[in-house]
């Protein structure tokens, strides 16, 4: 009897072991299945700080952006104040008090706001004035991501938060134990009204603030809708003249402020949104992207938004700083152009054209400048976002049907800043990368209306200022009173080229070689005595005395040994000009050897470009500014890669970090952030419309581009490290790649792009004739 009570004993101790292997055996494979499931759902968010570049001012910028607490490409923006009303430095990281946040559209501190206002929430004696409300607060009480913001009112004991949508907000204010607790909407100056309705918890009014670019009917309609009762209303008038127990004001600046009594933790809700169409659109758009959803669905949805497009790139390194800044700069990317269109009640795309006033169908973008974003932002469009972009060509539509011109810099309508000719570039690379649904044919009339019409421009930056004179003498004279005229001549060179371009793909052959030998003018300025580009007078002779470290005067914030390099589209047909890659190289090399000298006589004081350019120590080499950021890549024309491989790698690793100081110079609609998000992925587009990107040194071991059409092209970097920046081979879909370009068309094919990197340069790979990026020279028959 006690044998068998053993024998089951031990057999029940037999039965229990192999339970405890079964279930731990399923304890581990859901742990695995948790760990895989957990590594397929990254989360991309929490590499980004919105707070990078905001340690800037006029002196010195190290990005001179905002915290954007916005959806990608949104209509609206949000964003704490730290700066008085006016202020483009809106959000300086190093100021100690915030005023209000705010809903802001400002592209960049030059171009200033429109349209904007703010809430505020206060405690205790009421204080309303924008200057005395302020209170203090500490980074350290501070979250910022794209898709929330929220910090501690240290002078209230209030928290106050704000969720995102594309043209609304939903804002939570958690306060203290009062009896005088209150929230003001400051309408801001330049024309304002307020209507309180107590009944039914609503703020509604309008704000008329701008930089310029509107018509006379420009109105921004907000709406405001609350989920306490008020138990006190007041609104302020001109000069701040406070009207207790009033309910409405209308001046030139004007707000409305409600109190109530609060527990200690309770939290006031706010929705919030508005239009440029009318009061009713604004309470569509509030309905339809707000609703009775709560602040944690809207967070939620404003997450979901900014996970999917940033997950668009899925990149692999160790190094979590490199993930930082690449994701940080990703969301800037994703900012602008902002949208300019609303739905109506039909769910019908629409309008408020700020070129002429009127309310029409069909896409609209604004908030951009195309000097700065031809250059990457576009090109990254075209290869990660062709449905945005096409919607973004019909809004260029749209704004040349409306104005009768193309802008160069909207915000909202036509603005006179920066030169060039630089829509034509976008939309022809749009075309010949296979972006579609937009009127081609127009957007061609367009580009040549600016190429040959002088009269009528609305302002001096759209069209071409100097064509009648670049059309006669191949270049924009020095001495005829038009400033930046080299530059000029130089990017409408490189449009023409990409007129040409777009006109011999659609079959207009004649068109086509019309352009292409004006895009040679580049060398009208190219004097050979000093292998640099220089300003030349009406009658032939070169400017005189020429100094190249003097920037402006014949060039646009940079200098002669910047714009030099302005010839995108014919690199081979520069070095010729030069004497040869030996010349060409030694050129290239000289503006990184030399000290970081600089003649700003032009301005009368030190411009806070050149003040980037000479701290960065990389000579006279000025990332932090446009002109020159593709220039590192020309080595690879000169068939030395090695040293575009190298400098591409310092670039990225020294004058880039996730900080607020993390840029090396203006942000600019997401130009300087697109320059690096293109390089660390390992290549560049140096001439848009050529259907090509120059290759660099990719920064991480592998990067994963999910691409609109459905298709995946990885790039991996074997070998890749900190002291590893140089490429010793490379494949292409498992066969060789010895090119230091790659098609547009090949990435959208999808793919494998396979380097492998070691610390030494291989100076044999990529350096034959065949491996050349395009010139127009080696294509001319």
């Amino acid at each position: 009897m006690r044998l068998r009570k053993i024998y089951q004993f031990k057999k029940l101790i037999f039965i229990f072991a192999i339970a405890l292997v079964v279930s731990s055996c399923e304890q581990n494979t859901n742990k695995e299945s948790a760990l895989d499931q957990s590594e397929n759902s990254k989360e991309y968010l929490q590499y980004v700080n919105p707070l990078m570049g905001t340690d800037s001012d006029f002196s010195l910028s190290n990005g001179n952006t905002y915290p954007a607490i916005a959806t990608p490409w949104g209509m609206n923006f949000w964003t704490p104040m730290t700066s008085k009303m006016g202020d483009g430095w809106t959000y300086k990281y190093d100021e100690k008090t915030i005023r209000g946040i705010k809903q802001t559209h400002q592209p960049s501190p030059w171009i200033n706001d429109y349209a904007a206002f703010s809430l505020m929430a206060v405690t205790g004696d009421l204080k309303y004035k924008e200057g005395e409300r302020a209170s203090h607060f500490s980074h350290k009480a501070e979250t910022v991501k794209p898709d929330y913001y929220s910090v501690y009112l240290a002078d209230y004991d209030v928290v106050a938060e704000v969720a995102p949508t594309e043209r609304a907000a939903h804002f939570r204010f958690t306060f203290p134990e009062t009896d005088e607790a209150y929230i003001m909407l400051d309408a801001f100056f330049k024309g304002s009204m307020v209507k309180i309705l107590p009944e039914q918890r609503k703020i509604i009014g309008y704000c008329r603030n701008n930089s310029g670019g509107v018509p006379e009917n420009f109105h921004n309609y907000f709406v405001a809708e609350f989920d306490k009762d008020f138990e006190l209303t007041n609104t302020w008038g001109d000069d701040w003249k406070l009207e207790e127990n009033t309910t409405e004001n209308k001046g030139d600046h004007v707000g409305a402020i409600i109190g109530f009594k609060t527990k200690r933790g309770e939290a006031v809700h706010v929705k919030v949104a508005s239009s440029f169409i009318s009061p009713e659109q604004a309470q569509l758009n509030l309905d339809r992207e707000i609703g009775n959803k709560s602040f944690k669905e809207i967070r939620s949805e404003a997450t979901k938004a900014w996970e999917k497009e940033l997950g668009r790139i899925e990149v692999s390194t160790q190094n979590i700083d490199h993930l930082r800044t690449f994701y940080s700069c990703l969301y800037r990317v994703l900012l602008f152009p902002r949208k300019f269109y609303e739905f109506d009640a039909n769910e019908q795309v629409v309008h408020y054209s700020p070129y002429n006033g009127q309310v029409l169908p069909g896409y609209m973008f604004t908030d951009n400048g195309f000097w700065d974003t031809f250059r990457a932002v576009f090109p990254f469009f075209n290869m990660m976002y062709p449905e945005l972009n096409s919607n973004i060509m019909e809004g260029l539509a749209n704004t040349y049907k409306e104005s009768g011109w193309l802008p160069e810099w909207a915000s909202p309508g036509h603005r006179d800043c920066m030169i060039g000719s630089n829509s034509a570039p976008i939309i022809a690379d749009a075309h010949l990368t296979g972006v579609t649904g937009f009127d081609k044919d127009l957007l061609l009339e367009a580009v040549i209306k600016n190429a040959t019409t002088s009269e009528g421009r609305p302002v001096n930056s759209v069209g071409r200022a100097g064509v009648d004179y670049y059309n006669e003498l191949g270049y924009v004279p020095y001495d005829v009173g038009i400033n930046e005229n080299a530059a000029r001549t130089l990017e409408y060179a490189y449009a023409d080229f990409t007129i040409a371009q777009m006109a011999k793909s659609l079959g207009d052959d004649k068109l086509a070689e019309t352009y292409y030998k004006k895009s040679l003018n580049y060398k009208k300025l190219f004097d050979p005595t000093t292998n640099l580009m220089r300003g030349k007078n009406k009658d032939g002779q070169f400017q005189k005395p020429f100094n190249p470290l003097k920037w402006g005067d014949a060039f646009t914030e940079g200098n002669s040994l910047h714009y030099t390099w302005s010839v995108f589209h014919d690199v081979q047909g520069l070095m010729d000009l030069m004497g040869g890659d030996k010349e060409f190289v030694g050129m290239l090399d000289g503006v990184f050897n030399m000290p970081p000298e600089y003649d700003d006589s032009y301005y009368g004081f030190t411009i806070h470009e050149i003040r980037e350019m000479q701290i960065m120590n990389m000579g006279n080499y000025a990332h932090g500014n446009q002109p020159i950021q593709h220039m590192i890549y020309l080595y690879n024309y000169a068939k030395q890669p090695w040293k575009t491989q190298s400098k591409v790698r310092e670039v990225l690793t020294k004058l880039y970090t996730p900080a607020p100081d993390g840029y090396c110079g203006d942000e600019d609609n997401g130009q300087t952030s697109a320059w690096y998000v293109f390089s660390a992925l390992g290549f560049y587009p140096v001439a848009p419309a050529t259907n090509q990107y120059v290759i660099g040194s990719p920064l991480f071991s592998e990067a994963k581009l999910h691409l609109q059409n459905g298709n995946t092209f990885t790039i991996t970097a074997d070998g890749n490290g900190k002291d590893n920046p140089f490429i010793q081979s490379a494949s292409l879909n498992s066969q060789s790649f010895n090119k230091t370009w790659i098609a547009t068309e090949t990435i959208q094919k999808g793919g494998n792009l396979h380097f492998e990197m070691t610390a030494e340069p291989n100076k044999n790979w990529a350096v034959s004739d065949d491996s050349l990026p395009y010139s127009l020279t080696n294509h001319i028959d």
